[in-house]
C-alpha cells in the first residue's frame, strides 16, 4: 500500500508558449501535407512545408489532400486531418530543444479516401529518441490521437517513421511541447501488498497515455483545458451504473487553497465527481468500480485526482474518508480532513505505479473506489478524475507485441501442471456441451430467419425504412435527392458542426430550401437519439419547434431533413461578431417564441415531453428572427401523472444542466426551465455559458452573473450592445425573473406557462413604451417590426392578431397536433 503522500506541485515556471502560436523554441505544432498554416484551438499548426531541413529530414515525400470532407470527423479538430504528409521511405522530424524535460507528442492519424494512395494500407512503425511508440500499424478507419510523453535529456527530439517493406506511413499533424515542470514526477511508489514503501522511476521511460477520465459523467474537450488534453466521461467505463451519483460543483474548485495548479488538470475535472449513492442504504459495503482495458506485460503510471466539492470535512458530521483500490489491492486510504490543508474544494492528486505483476493475463484494469463506514452518517466515497499511463519496458517498446510477460504467466511451474491438466481437460468437456447447444440454437434460428426472410428481402426491394418498419413515420428520401440537395455534401454549404455531426445547407429540385442534418461516421450520438428526434419532430407541429421534412437511413447514413432557418442560431447572434447584433425587443420576442415552443412540449399531450439539451445553440431563428427550438435527439417522454420525475441517466450540454438533475439523475419539466433560465442569461449578457478566457471569477456566468445580480449590479453583467438602450427598470424584472429559473431546487421555479406569462407581459410593456416613444419623437421616427403575435389561450399563435389588442394570460390551450 502506498503512503497517502499528496503531490505539492507548484509550477514557479510557466509554460512559455503562447496558445496562439508557437511563440517557444520548445513548442511545435505541424500541420502535415499542407501548404498552408491552420488554426485551431487558438494554436497556429504550421506547415511541414516551412519547416527547412533541419527540423524535417527526408528525401522523399508525398502530400494528399481529402477528397471526401464528410469523412472527416465532426469539430475545430477536422481541419488537422484534411491533409497527410505520406512517407515511402524512412523520415525523420528533427525538433531543437532548448530547455531540457518532460516533452508531450500529440500524432494525429486519419486514413482519409485519396485517388492516388489508399491509407488504410498503410503499414508502419514511429520511435521518439529510441523508444518504440508503436510498430506494424494497421490504421483505424476514424481519426486517432495518439499521445506520449518523455523525459527529453538531449538538444534535439527525434521522431522517426519506419515503413514497413513495400509499404508507406503517414501522419496528419502533429504536437511536440514542453510539459510545465514538475507535471510529471521523477517517481512514484509502487502497488504492493508488502509494507515497504517502494518506489518506480519514471524519467527513464516513455509514457503512452491510455485513459485520461473526468469522472461526474461529463467529458472535457481540449479547448477547455490549458494543455489540450481530452478527458472522457467515466460512464463507459463503470461496473454498476446506479451505485455512483454524477456531482457538478464547480464554484467549489479552490486552486489558491493548495499546490495544485490547473496544469494538473482544469476546473472541469476537480469540479465534476461520482460518489458513491448511499443514501437509499446507509448500511451498504458497495464500491464505486470502473474497468480499462489495458495492454498486459507492462507496467503502468495512474495518477488519481481528488477534490472535495460534496461536503465540508469541517462543517458536517459526515465522514469522509475512504480506500482506493486496483485490482483488488489497497493504492492508498484517504481522509480529507487530513489532506489539501483541510480546506474544502481543494485540489490534490496521488500517483502510483502498478507493476504487470498485477495484471496477470486479462489485460483488465479494475478501479475500485470504498467508503469507509462510520455510525453517525452514510459511508462517503469519491473520485473526481483518473490518468492511466503505459510505461515502456526493457525493451524500450509501448507496442502491446513487445509486451514482457511476468514470470510464471506461462504456467511453466510444475505445482501447475496438475491444475492446468484439470482445467484443460473440463474445458473440452465444456466445449463438447457448447458446440451441441449451439448447433441446436443455429437450427432455430436458421427456421426464423427463413420465415422473416422474405419480408426483409420486401422491406429493402421496396425502399421501406428498416429502422422506423414498425412505426408510421413517413417523410423517408432517397439519398441521392440528399446528395443532389447538397451538392453532395459540400463543405461549402456546412452551416454547423455540433456532436451529432455537420449541418448541410441544401435545396431541393423545387426551390425548397432545407437543413441537413448529417451524423458523422464518429458521431457521439447514436441510432438512439436519432430515432428520438425524427419521432419527436413527427409528432409535433407549431411555429414555434422546428418542422421535420423528412429523414434518410440508407446505407447505414443517418440523415434528417428539417426546415431551413435563414438567420441561424440565437447563440450565433448573441456573441459572434460577424452576425447582425440584436436589439433588446428582438431578444424578448425570441425568448417569448422559444419560451412557446417548450411550453407546448410540455403541455401539448397526455405526457410532456422533456427536450433535455436547452441552449443558445438550439434555438433556431428564421429570416423574420422568430424562434423555434431544435434538436429532440435527447428529449425524454415526461413522468406519469402519479409520478413526480423521470429517472434517468444525465445528458445535455455543460453549463446548462439542471444541478439537480444532474446530482439525483431525476429528469422534470423544470430542468427544462433551469436550461432555459441560462439562456436568458446569455440573453441578457451576450456571453458564453463557460469562456476560459476570462478571469476566475468570470469564467462561470451564471456563478458571476448571479452574485452580481444579487448585490443589485445588473448594469454591470448587461450586453455592452445594449447600454442605453433598455430601461434599468426592464433589466431588473428580467432579472428576477431569470433568477427564478436558476433556482438550485425545481420546486422553487416557475413552470414554462408561468415564465411564459411573464416574458409575454415584459414584451408589452416595451411594445407600449416603443409605441410613447415614436408618438414622442415624432414622425420620423421608426420601430423595427414585431415577429410575435400574442396568443389567446396562449397555445393557439393566431396569426394576424395585433398586439395591441390582444394579450391573455398563457393556459393550456388546443393547439392542433398533427398525427399520422
Amino acid at each position: 500500500m502506498i503512503s497517502l503522500k499528496v503531490s505539492t506541485l507548484c509550477v514557479l515556471t510557466l509554460l512559455c508558449f503562447s496558445r496562439v502560436s508557437s511563440a517557444s523554441s520548445d513548442t511545435f505544432f505541424v500541420n502535415c501535407g499542407s501548404s498552408q498554416n491552420a488554426t485551431v484551438n487558438n494554436r497556429t499548426f504550421v506547415s511541414d512545408n516551412n519547416l527547412g531541413r533541419e527540423i524535417f529530414d527526408s528525401t522523399q515525400t508525398i502530400s494528399l489532400t481529402t477528397t471526401d470532407s464528410n469523412s472527416l470527423p465532426p469539430g475545430t479538430e477536422s481541419t488537422l486531418f484534411q491533409t497527410a504528409r505520406v512517407f515511402p521511405e524512412e523520415s525523420t522530424y528533427r525538433f531543437k530543444i532548448d530547455q531540457h524535460g518532460w516533452f508531450l507528442i500529440r500524432l494525429y492519424f486519419l486514413p482519409f479516401p485519396s485517388s492516388s494512395r489508399d491509407l488504410t494500407s498503410a503499414r508502419f512503425s514511429v520511435s521518439a529518441q529510441n523508444f518504440t511508440l508503436f510498430r506494424h500499424n494497421k490504421p483505424s478507419t476514424t481519426s486517432v490521437v495518439k499521445e506520449y510523453s518523455l523525459n527529453i535529456s538531449t538538444g534535439t527530439l527525434s521522431l522517426q517513421f519506419r515503413p514497413e517493406v513495400g509499404s508507406f506511413a503517414f501522419i496528419n499533424a502533429l504536437e511536440v511541447f514542453r510539459l510545465p515542470e514538475n507535471l510529471l514526477p521523477e517517481e512514484a511508489g509502487v502497488i504492493s501488498t508488502q509494507s515497504s514503501k517502494k518506489t518506480h522511476k519514471l524519467s527513464t521511460h516513455a509514457m503512452e497515455t491510455v485513459s485520461r477520465i473526468n469522472m461526474g459523467n461529463l467529458s472535457v474537450s481540449r479547448d477547455q483545458d490549458k494543455l489540450w488534453r481530452q478527458w472522457d466521461a467515466d460512464s463507459t467505463y463503470m461496473g454498476v451504473a446506479h451505485f455512483g451519483l454524477p456531482v457538478t460543483n464547480l464554484k467549489a474548485v479552490n486552486f489558491s487553497a493548495g499546490n495544485t495548479t490547473e496544469d494538473i488538470a482544469p476546473v472541469y475535472v476537480y469540479g465534476t465527481a461520482t460518489r458513491l449513492n448511499s443514501e437509499d442504504n446507509p448500511n451498504t459495503n458497495a464500491n464505486l468500480t470502473w474497468t480499462f482495458k489495458v495492454d498486459p506485460g507492462f507496467d503502468y503510471f495512474l495518477r488519481f485526482h481528488f477534490c472535495n466539492i460534496i461536503v465540508d470535512p469541517f462543517g458536517s458530521v459526515r465522514r469522509v474518508s475512504f480506500d482506493i483500490y486496483v485490482n483488488s489491492q489497497r493504492v492508498v486510504s484517504v481522509d480529507m480532513s487530513e489532506v489539501a490543508n483541510g480546506t474544502f474544494g481543494a485540489p490534490f492528486f496521488v500517483d502510483a505505479v502498478m507493476l504487470k505483476a498485477m495484471m496477470g493475463l486479462g489485460g483488465d484494469l479494475t478501479l475500485s473506489v470504498g467508503g469507509v463506514m462510520d455510525v453517525s452518517s452514510y459511508p462517503l466515497s469519491f473520485l473526481n478524475g483518473l490518468e492511466i499511463l503505459k510505461l515502456s519496458n526493457d525493451k524500450r517498446s509501448l507496442d502491446a507485441s513487445d509486451a514482457v510477460l511476468p514470470d510464471g504467466s506461462l504456467g511453466n511451474k510444475s505445482p501447475r501442471i496438475g491444475l492446468i491438466a484439470g482445467v484443460s481437460a473440463a474445458l473440452c468437456v465444456a466445449l463438447v456441451f457448447c458446440v451441441v447447444v449451439f448447433a441446436w440454437c443455429a437450427r432455430k434460428r436458421r427456421n426464423r430467419q427463413m420465415q422473416s426472410g422474405d419480408e426483409e428481402i420486401k422491406q429493402i426491394e421496396t425502399g421501406e425504412s428498416l429502422i422506423f418498419s414498425s412505426s408510421k413515420i413517413g417523410y423517408r428520401y432517397p439519398l441521392a435527392l440528399i446528395k443532389e440537395a447538397t451538392d453532395d455534401f459540400n463543405e461549402s454549404l456546412v452551416i454547423g458542426v455540433g456532436g451529432f455531426g455537420k449541418v448541410y445547407k441544401g435545396v431541393l429540385s423545387d426551390k425548397t430550401e432545407i437543413a441537413v442534418k448529417r451524423a458523422a461516421p464518429k458521431s457521439r450520438q447514436g441510432l438512439a437519439e436519432f430515432k428520438t428526434e425524427i419521432e419527436m419532430l413527427s409528432q409535433f407541429r407549431h411555429r414555434h419547434l422546428v418542422s421535420l421534412i423528412g429523414y434518410c437511413d440508407e446505407n447505414s447514413e443517418m440523415i434528417i431533413v428539417y426546415e431551413y432557418m435563414e438567420k441561424g442560431t440565437l447563440k450565433d447572434h448573441l456573441y459572434d461578431s460577424e452576425n447582425q447584433r440584436l436589439s433588446w425587443r428582438q431578444r424578448l420576442e425570441i425568448c417569448v417564441g422559444a419560451a412557446r415552443g417548450l411550453h407546448y412540449l410540455h403541455t401539448g399531450s397526455a405526457r410532456a415531453v422533456i427536450h433535455r439539451d436547452v441552449k443558445s445553440a438550439n434555438i433556431l431563428l428564421d429570416e423574420n428572427f422568430m424562434a423555434k427550438v431544435a434538436d429532440f435527439g435527447l428529449s425524454k417522454t415526461g413522468p406519469d401523472l402519479d409520478q413526480t420525475h423521470v429517472s434517468t441517466a444525465v445528458k445535455g450540454s455543460f453549463g446548462y444542466l439542471d444541478p439537480e438533475y444532474l446530482t439525483r439523475q431525476q429528469l422534470t419539466e423544470k430542468s427544462d426551465v433551469y436550461s432555459f433560465g441560462v439562456v436568458m442569461l446569455e440573453v441578457l449578457c451576450g456571453r458564453p455559458v463557460i469562456d476560459p478566457s476570462l478571469p476566475r471569477e468570470k469564467v462561470n456566468l451564471i456563478e458571476w452573473g448571479m452574485k452580481l445580480v444579487k448585490k443589485g449590479k445588473m448594469e454591470e453583467i448587461l450586453d455592452p450592445f445594449l447600454d442605453g438602450k433598455v430601461k434599468v427598470e426592464e433589466v431588473r424584472k428580467y432579472c428576477e425573473l431569470t433568477e427564478k429559473c436558476l433556482a438550485q431546487n425545481g420546486v422553487e421555479r416557475p413552470t414554462m406557462g408561468d415564465l411564459l406569462w411573464n416574458l409575454e407581459f415584459m414584451l408589452q410593456v416595451q411594445a407600449k413604451d416603443e409605441k410613447a416613444a415614436l408618438v414622442d419623437d415624432g414622425p420620423e421616427a421608426s420601430v423595427v417590426g414585431s415577429t410575435v403575435q400574442f396568443s389567446v389561450n396562449g397555445m393557439g399563435d393566431i396569426e394576424g392578431v395585433s398586439m395591441s389588442k390582444v394579450f391573455a394570460r398563457m393556459v393550456v390551450g388546443e393547439e392542433t397536433r398533427e398525427r399520422d
